[in-house]
């Protein structure tokens, strides 16, 4: 019996894996720590607080100092490897707990207080480089220096006219079949119909759309025309994680909502989905009950609720929480890890295979050591959703 099929097999599933992981030192690790990546919302690191994060398979802690510049350094002591964030603030710096260790936002330890008489050192420990913008805090876990922030910016959440609201959850997923799920338009008229059929189940109708992807210089234009009901919907997706597409109000009356999606590798097995919301401006009572809404749906996480929602008990929401959990569903559902060498892709996953084509492509370029592609951001946004006589 010939071995070529097995080792073929084994080739495609070594591939296949290394989309999904994370550590410095993978190819996919390295790649994705050329970007900004969201680790927190704003609103959650308090001046003079700090709280353990992950990202990208590592532990890192984030603090605010107390003039309220937000920092992120190592997750442990350089002396005896305890977890930082247990200390507290000085300052702009912070001291670990155990022996009262002090280190600067840029890593450096400025203070031994155990050590008499010692001479200065050069001990120092990893610290990187952060962004706040729109309410969420933006790391570069990357070597040298970070690029423009630049990249994951968008008028859409910079204009005056508009609310913002962020919120996050953490899946016991990967990032990749996240990124997936967001170039696949085809389940919008499957999964967010399930269990309940909320706003966004009512204006993205059930009828399986046509479906185009273009290459962009920030990454994939996707879209989604369903002729019969007169509607298009584009998602404007950005290299290496974010979507930006619109959804309806909470009610039938409410404007239409842009929203960013981060899907971030927490590790190979754990995503934080970050969500920005901009809602334009209406009445003040209007404006009051949206955020109202978004006050009571910010805490949100589906996998909060695993057990109820794999036997069918979803949520009764108008938008966020029921999207989110008939998400959820789909994308754990898939394990912790998709086995995509067993998956049968059919036309309508022509999404899924662009990414997968880039991704590969950039990969290459970097294992090769030639330079990858300089994505940057689109001078303008697609216009997002039409409905009526100009859909042909």
């Amino acid at each position: 019996m010939s071995t070529v099929p097995i080792r073929m097999h084994g080739q495609l599933a070594e591939k296949m894996m290394q989309l999904s992981e994370t550590s410095a030192g993978t190819p996919m690790g390295e790649l994705l720590r050329r970007f900004w990546h969201p680790i927190a919302i704003s609103a959650d690191v308090a001046p003079g607080k700090a709280k353990k994060v992950r990202l990208l398979s590592e532990d890192l802690t984030l603090y605010r100092s107390e003039s309220g510049n937000a920092h992120l350094v190592a997750g442990r002591c350089a002396h005896r490897l305890t977890m930082l964030h247990t200390g507290w603030i000085e300052g702009e710096a912070i001291r670990c707990m155990y022996h009262g260790w002090k280190f600067d936002g840029e890593g450096k330890c400025v203070e031994r207080p155990a050590e008499k008489n010692c001479r200065e050192t050069n001990i120092r420990i990893a610290a990187y480089p952060v962004q706040e913008y729109s309410g969420l805090i933006f790391a570069y876990l990357g070597k040298g220096e970070p690029p423009e922030f630049d990249l994951p910016r968008n008028t859409a959440f910079e204009r005056e006219d508009v609310m913002l609201f962020q919120r996050k959850q953490i899946w016991p997923c990967s990032w990749l079949q996240n990124v997936e799920n967001s170039l696949d338009a085809a389940h919008v008229s499957f999964a967010h119909v399930m269990g309940r059929v909320g706003e966004f189940g009512n204006a993205i109708t059930t009828e399986v759309p046509d479906l185009a992807y273009q290459e962009t210089e920030a990454g994939i234009c996707q879209t989604a025309t369903r002729r019969a009901s007169s509607q298009v919907r584009i998602s404007d997706w950005t290299f290496p994680s974010e979507n930006h597409v619109t959804m309806p109000g909470i009610s039938p009356e409410d404007p239409w909502i842009e929203v960013s999606n981060w899907m971030v590798p927490i590790d190979d097995t754990h995503v934080m989905r970050t969500s920005l919301y901009a809602v334009p401006l209406s009445t003040p009572e209007s404006n009051e009950r949206i955020s109202a809404y978004f006050k009571d749906v910010g805490n949100y996480n589906a996998a909060d609720y695993h057990d109820e929602l794999f036997a069918g008990e979803y949520p009764v929401d108008p938008l966020i929480r029921l999207t989110a959990a008939q998400d959820y569903v789909v994308l754990v559902g898939q394990g912790a890890i998709a086995d995509r060498v067993n998956e049968k892709l059919g036309s309508s996953d022509l999404g899924i295979a662009t990414l997968r084509r880039i991704l590969w492509r950039e990969l290459d370029a970097m294992r090769a050591g030639t330079p990858t592609k300089a994505w940057r951001r689109l001078e303008r946004s697609s216009q997002l959703f039409v409905k009526g006589d100009m859909v042909k």
